[in-house]
């Protein structure tokens, strides 16, 4: 046994520990980070008693964090110039082979942080001891309960794993205060502004703990819809002075496209111009002075390619720690990983769905996924989408609180253009002509509110979606 378990244990009765359990959770998690996202719901690096541990955990968080994988080879740098009694490389080895199963290191986790709570309370009621024996005339009695109470809510706080049970009186207030907000708020909305007035009146904003659905075929603007949405979400975050943020993860995109679209949009530009440096000096003028309006937008933008829930997760946490968080965005969901493996598509897109779920109700934030949805669209002589058309459909539909698609029929009829000089031609024309910069938002499921179709004008020169200006 290594020396550095023999000092531990001389301290085993004055304060609670269990060594094994904590050498069999982080062993499990170099094994199979997977599991790292729930152990860490339940665990952070002081919880653990050996101070190696916590320093261990601390190195694996920042790893996985940081979307790298954490074992014992991506941790020993980290660890080679450590000056200990304990070889923590070969250590890190070893260690593995004490992982369990996925449930047993869940439970093993509990254990730790049980074990830690008990330290804590050994701590406190030493300080209250030692508080009382002062005899300090400016401590009453009064004043010490108060003050160690403080201490006892402050670290049943920290269980925050087990409080997700809610008095159906917290819960009406809750919907009193949301009430409240949305009749003091003169555009009646309660959740995330979209920026887009029918869109909002139909929605009512985008609702806190919501998973938003937005589907469409290649090419109907759904990165488009979303990033304007992200875009006048941040602006009035921005405009407020408030402190949080919004979170756009792009799979597909990287955030320089991200951002040229953007300010394609708001310079008025074409990306494609942008991109290839065709400008006037004035232009590339207006182009500089937006980005310097709009560099401090409070939009953060992960362009990690095929990341798994459990890593969305992480960094979405991390965000909201670190800057506040409004509004996550996905674009889009087939692109992401399960954390697990699963057998089949539908299996990991239902894990995938469920997480989004999960996060968008612990974070209390609306999290937009973007949706590819199947070419059976592209077999009917109507082109608008339903329900039944969403890739790998049951689960996006099951846990979606609400389903939009985008659709645009200029797209369709674009692509049956009839022979010049014709009489179909000409009817065509005016077709085109009548809905070439249209775009349908059909509201298919909203269970705040009915469904329905919403119209937009779509730039798409720009990729700009805004209401229809009523002359």
């Amino acid at each position: 046994m290594p020396k550095r378990f023999s000092l531990i244990q001389t301290n085993v009765k004055e304060f609670p520990n269990n060594i094994e359990a904590e050498q069999s959770v982080i062993g499990s998690i170099l094994l199979t980070n997977e599991i790292f996202d729930e152990i860490n719901i339940l665990l952070n690096s002081k919880y653990f008693y050996d101070p190696m541990h916590q320093k261990i955990f601390e190195a694996i968080e920042k790893l996985i964090y940081s979307g790298m994988l954490a074992n014992p080879i991506t941790l020993k740098n980290h660890f080679e110039n450590q000056k200990d009694d304990l070889n923590i490389p070969e250590y890190l080895v070893k260690i593995t082979k004490f992982s369990t199963s996925s449930r047993q290191a869940i439970e093993y986790s509990k254990l730790i942080y049980d074990l830690y709570v008990k330290r804590e309370l050994i701590k406190i009621s030493e300080n209250i001891i030692d508080t009382v024996k002062l005899n300090d005339l400016d401590n009453d009695g009064q004043s010490i309960i108060e003050n160690f109470e403080k201490s006892l809510f402050n670290l049943a706080e920290k269980g925050s794993f087990s409080s997700s049970i809610i008095k159906f009186n917290d819960a009406v207030d809750m919907s009193v205060e949301m009430a409240n907000n949305a009749y003091k708020n003169v555009e009646g909305l309660v959740g995330v502004p979209t920026g887009l007035t029918d869109l909002d009146d139909r929605l009512g904003g985008l609702h806190k703990s919501d998973l938003i659905i937005i589907a469409g075929r290649p090419s109907m603007g759904k990165t488009a819809l979303a990033t304007n949405i992200a875009f006048n979400a941040a602006k009035k975050i921005q405009n407020d002075k408030k402190k949080s943020s919004i979170a756009f993860f792009s799979l597909e995109m990287s955030s320089e496209q991200l951002s040229t679209r953007i300010l394609a949009e708001q310079s008025r530009i074409k990306s494609n111009d942008i991109r290839r440096g065709k400008m006037s000096e004035e232009e590339f003028n207006k182009y500089i002075e937006i980005s310097k309006n709009i560099r401090e937008l409070p939009l953060y933008i992960d362009e990690t390619p095929a990341i798994s829930i459990a890593a969305l997760s992480n960094r979405a946490r991390r965000v909201k720690r670190l800057y506040g968080l409004d509004m996550i965005v996905v674009d889009y969901i087939q692109l992401m990983r399960a954390s697990n493996f699963r057998e089949g598509r539908v299996q990991e897109i239902s894990e995938i769905t469920q997480g989004l779920k999960a996060l968008a109700k612990e974070l209390s934030v609306p999290v937009i996924g973007l949706s590819q949805l199947s070419r059976a669209v592209e077999q009917r002589d109507d082109k608008k989408p339903q329900l039944a058309d969403l890739r790998e459909s049951g689960s996006i539909e099951q846990d979606a609180d609400v389903v939009m698609f985008v659709y645009r029929e200029s797209y369709y009829l674009q692509r049956n253009e009839p022979k010049l000089a014709t009489v179909e031609h000409a009817e065509w024309q005016a077709k085109m002509n009548e809905v070439a910069s249209l775009a349908e938002i059909l509201i298919s499921k909203q269970r705040h509110g009915p469904t329905g179709k919403i119209m937009l004008e779509f730039e798409e020169m720009f990729t700009k979606f805004k209401d229809i200006q009523n002359n």
